[in-house]
């Protein structure tokens, strides 16, 4: 990811999120986009741009801040969406409106964990396209709550200390 992309990135954003991560509420607004994208309920803006957006925004300075508030919000996130299907299963899942899995994506999802167990949580939260997946299915096998927050918040940081570190590399190439 080159800055050039984040840039123009970060441009897209909300108007209201940009002048919030510009601001002294930065940290705490970046939180409360975490948490609601932990929760798959954020379908603004792609949550890859997220903390390379946050570093154009407030300097490479603020790295470990964004980084600990990322994975903190992110862990919340899917902890309560974890909680909300161990509780309240699938049906009640299925039944929500904000809850945008289909049926069929989730029983792919429930068979990797299924195949793959709990070590299926923080490997597909460091990956594109599958982050925070396995979230329902761990809480639908009832997986140990303690368990799902380190493995979420492991998961979590190696994503996004790999999008900070590529946004770091490609800006360092070209300036």
């Amino acid at each position: 990811m080159n800055s050039v992309a984040v840039v123009a990135q970060v441009d897209e954003m909300p108007s209201l999120l940009r002048s919030l991560l510009d601001s002294e509420w930065a940290l705490v607004a970046l939180f409360g986009v975490f948490v609601l994208e932990g929760a798959m309920l954020m379908y603004f803006m792609p949550s890859e741009l997220i903390v390379p957006g946050s570093i154009v925004l407030l300097g490479t300075d603020a790295l470990v801040p964004v980084l600990a508030v990322a994975v903190l919000g992110a862990t919340l996130g899917q902890y309560a969406l974890f909680l909300a299907a161990k509780r309240g299963g699938r049906a009640y899942l299925e039944e929500k409106r904000w809850f945008r899995i289909s049926p069929d994506r989730l029983d792919r999802f429930d068979r990797w964990f299924d195949r793959w167990g709990p070590i299926a949580v923080p490997v597909s939260n460091a990956l594109l396209f599958t982050r925070g997946m396995l979230t329902v299915p761990a809480g639908f096998a009832e997986m140990d709550d303690r368990r799902f927050l380190l493995y979420s918040a492991t998961g979590t940081l190696v994503f996004e200390a790999a999008l900070a570190g590529l946004y770091l590399a490609g800006s360092s190439l070209l300036f």
